[in-house]
């Protein structure tokens, strides 16, 4: 690994002996190589795969270690920024070429940025925000992400990287066990709504307004129509409806109100509201989300006396 050498002059030496008995997920999961630092003794460790929870790795390079007896570190082909922060939360060493360098048994580290860092500024994934408001309303704590899969109806590959990029914008943090992965975090479901509110998009994308002779399905009520339902706010004129779709009316819409008798408004969203719906109404914190922009003070006061419903419910879940 010229690397070392060429950033920090540290020589290194590759050494051809095989490592000591390890167990089989160690070498499922990792190639070893065995090498000197500057003269000191170390084991570089390369993951065959996408990286566990860092919180599985560090068990992984401590039985290596404890093994060894020498020094380990960790060298991927890349970190996200949250790994990257994690692994240094927990002093593991690793390098990942061209970017970053830690390795505290040789009074070493080295930055540059890493992978995903970007996303702190980031809006979040559809499937990201179905996954963080389901985990939500469940009230934190735990969740396996094979029952999220189910919950949702999403794929296990849209929850995996739905998962995956909440825990780079450190909302949440996964841990393999066994076959399974799990979701879990130390926050209230009130602070972990306020964190990731910087994240989280309007789930509406646009507006119509459609006879309401040419609805033939049953919607969810949404908008102020929803408001209305879980606040002391009045409902308004004009009632609003959730959809996943809008072609059906397509036709028939328009894009502006003409006569609040005869015309709704239905929103298309970016998720289908009715993964997350509560008895005919689109969820709390999704419709806090799309109401959040206005600045009437009637209503704000509204979404806030809704979300302390939703606070309420949750603690009430759990008691």
């Amino acid at each position: 690994m010229e690397y070392l050498n060429h950033v920090l002059g540290i020589s290194i030496v590759y050494r051809e002996d095989p490592p000591k008995s390890m167990p089989n997920y160690i070498h499922a999961r990792y190639r070893f190589q065995k090498v000197t630092l500057d003269g000191k003794a170390a084991v570089f460790l390369y993951p065959k795969t996408e990286l566990d929870a860092v919180s599985a790795v560090k068990k992984h390079v401590d039985r290596v270690q404890r093994t060894e007896g020498v020094p380990v570190v960790l060298v991927p082909a890349h970190l996200t920024y949250r790994q990257k922060e994690y692994l240094l939360r927990d002093h593991v060493p690793f390098i990942v070429e061209g970017r970053q360098i830690y390795l505290p048994f040789l009074a070493v580290y080295l930055q540059e940025r890493g992978d995903g860092e970007r996303q702190e500024t980031e809006v979040m994934l559809p499937s990201a925000q179905q996954l963080l408001l389901s985990y939500i309303y469940q009230g934190c704590g735990e969740l396996l992400t094979s029952e999220a899969s189910c919950r949702l109806a999403l794929t296990p590959t849209s929850i995996s990287r739905a998962s995956r990029q909440l825990e780079d914008m450190g909302l949440i943090r996964t841990e393999k066990r066994g076959v399974q992965k799990v979701i879990f975090s130390e926050k209230t479901p009130e602070n972990l709504f306020r964190d990731a509110k910087r994240f989280l998009c309007n789930p509406v994308k646009r507006r119509i307004y459609v006879p309401k002779a040419k609805i033939k399905e049953k919607l969810l009520i949404s908008g102020y129509s929803a408001l209305a339902e879980y606040s002391m706010l009045n409902p308004p004129p004009v009632e609003s409806f959730a959809a996943d779709s809008v072609a059906a009316w397509d036709s028939a819409a328009s894009k502006k109100l003409h006569d609040s008798d005869e015309q709704c408004a239905v929103e298309l969203w970016r998720y289908d509201p009715k993964k997350l719906a509560e008895d005919g109404f689109v969820d709390r914190l999704s419709l806090a989300l799309a109401l959040g922009g206005e600045r009437d003070e009637r209503i704000e006061e509204a979404i806030e006396e809704m979300l302390a419903g939703v606070w309420k419910d949750i603690h009430g879940k759990r008691d």
